[in-house]
């Protein structure tokens, strides 16, 4: 029996990677003058590599080899968790002067959770701020309430793809894989709800519309609402207008 919706978060709940985390890592590198751009598409390139500091360390070994560090700085690991930091005070500052729309159908599947007592939880390779940042100014002020777990960031040692971040939130809620469901938005996703054992929907996104997505229970293009209907890619197909709570307990 379905007991719990855990839902990823960028990508997923909002199309926070271009007009968000994008937008915040350029203004971070133009703060410390440093003249790196992510362009829209570059930026998609780089979201194969999860997390923010991981990023911005792959990108510096693949695209920087000759960047040095300023002397204020211990060592470049250290320098990049400043950049990053730097980058999070904008992209939670961006979500509260202009707050990111809620992908389709996202709030209102909440809301049907919450109605029926169903557990929710997040686990996302995002900063805990960020992941904070959009739950309160984009869905709920309150919103932190409604999810038992928010696993974020650096709360395990290895990010998506690998399991450790589904294994945590299964340990922590004391769920069986099969009591849970889960909404991702790429292959990274995909392969560590997978590794956990864990049913996996999947909505695509720009960034991530091309990716091979085999495994997923239902890749779909948007959870749907009941004036803007959902289209299922691959999967389980549901019918209807709008991929509802209803349907999830009955399959």
């Amino acid at each position: 029996m379905l007991k719990a919706l855990i839902f990823d978060v960028d990508g997923t709940l909002a199309e926070t990677e271009r007009d968000g985390h994008r937008i915040a890592f350029n203004q971070a590198f133009s703060s410390v003058n440093l003249d790196w751009y992510w362009s829209v598409d570059f930026y998609g390139q780089l979201l194969e590599i999860a997390g923010g500091k991981e990023r911005i360390k792959y990108y510096i070994f693949h695209y920087k080899p000759n960047f040095i560090y300023p002397k204020d700085y211990d060592n470049l690991d250290q320098f990049i968790a400043y950049l990053h930091q730097t980058k999070t005070k904008y992209y939670t500052q961006l979500l509260t002067d202009q707050p990111i729309a809620l992908r389709p159908g996202i709030k209102r599947l909440i809301n049907e959770a919450k109605r029926d007592n169903i557990r929710l939880a997040i686990a996302t390779t995002a900063a805990y701020p960020n992941a904070i940042a959009l739950l309160k100014n984009s869905l709920d002020p309150e919103a932190i309430s409604w999810f038992e777990i928010i696993a974020a960031g650096d709360i395990v040692a290895k990010k998506k793809p690998a399991p450790d971040i589904y294994l945590y939130v299964l340990e922590k809620m004391k769920l069986l894989p099969e009591e849970c469901l889960v909404f991702e938005d790429s292959h990274q996703g995909l392969i560590s709800a997978t590794k956990a054992g864990l049913k996996t929907i999947i909505t695509v996104n720009n960034y991530t519309k091309n990716q091979d997505f085999t495994g997923a229970f239902s890749v779909l293009n948007h959870l749907g609402e009941k004036d803007q209907p959902f289209s299922v890619l691959s999967g389980k197909k549901f019918k209807g207008k709008y991929l509802n709570l209803k349907m999830l307990l009955e399959n």
